[in-house]
């Protein structure tokens, strides 16, 4: 192995606890979460190409959604690691939500077919009677 080999291997992945990053959500400091690992973006903010705004949002959390979501380049991958100072912690990992598969939300099919339809039908009849009599001619 040579000496940059047995370096990386050496190396030590410094884990922060979820607690730590949320607190980094300041002017003076701001972290964020992507894909479990830890960037400190405070001196990108004001390269960011969409604005600092985008990374202030998401500051002291999980960003992974959003990040992915952009559809951010190679290059833009490339250049986030160099803001990386580590990853969450694994006990953490599970309070980040992960974001639903679809945001379609079902409805359960047990519903009964006079929720549906019955009790909508009746409530147009009676405002169709009172229609008709307050607008009749005596």
């Amino acid at each position: 192995m040579s000496g940059t080999e047995e370096q990386s291997v050496t190396q030590t992945v410094k884990y922060y606890r979820l607690s730590e990053v949320e607190e980094r959500n300041t002017f003076k400091s701001t972290w964020i979460i992507i894909n479990h690992k830890i960037y400190d973006v405070t001196k990108f903010l004001e390269e960011h190409p969409g604005g600092e705004e985008v990374l202030r949002e998401q500051a002291g959390g999980d960003a992974t959604e959003s990040f992915e979501d952009v559809g951010h380049s190679t290059d833009a991958r490339e250049m986030a690691k160099s803001f990386l100072i580590g990853e969450l912690h694994p006990e953490d990992r599970p309070k980040i939500a992960k974001p639903p598969e679809s945001n379609v939300i079902t409805v359960a099919d047990n519903t009964s077919w006079w929720v549906s339809w019955v009790i909508p039908g009746l409530a147009a009849a009676i405002v169709t009677l009172l229609f008709r009599l307050f607008t009749s001619e005596d």
